[in-house]
């Protein structure tokens, strides 16, 4: 692995999520996206189906952090920050 640190980008919906969290998830998702998903992000769960390409970490017991990797520019795409189990 190289010493490569992706830059974070937040959609609109995965900012309309995350003011939805608690202060501590809020808190959870920052130490995760600086200190995982922006260093290492190819450690998620790659997903399938419909979301396939997009990764997935978990924030909680039910939320979860889905993002896509973009290599060419060294970019993480935040697409949701919330629930993708239909609450």
């Amino acid at each position: 692995m190289s010493d490569t640190r992706y830059k974070i980008e937040i959609t609109k919906q995965a900012q309309k999520d995350i003011t939805k969290l608690s202060d501590k998830l809020k808190n959870k998702l920052k130490d995760i996206l600086r200190h995982k998903i922006a260093v290492t992000p190819y450690e998620g769960k790659p997903l399938i189906g419909k979301l396939n390409g997009y990764y997935s970490v978990r924030l909680s017991f039910q939320d979860r952090i889905v993002y896509r990797i973009e290599d060419e520019c060294c970019v993480v795409v935040v697409i949701r920050a919330k629930t993708h189990y239909g609450q």
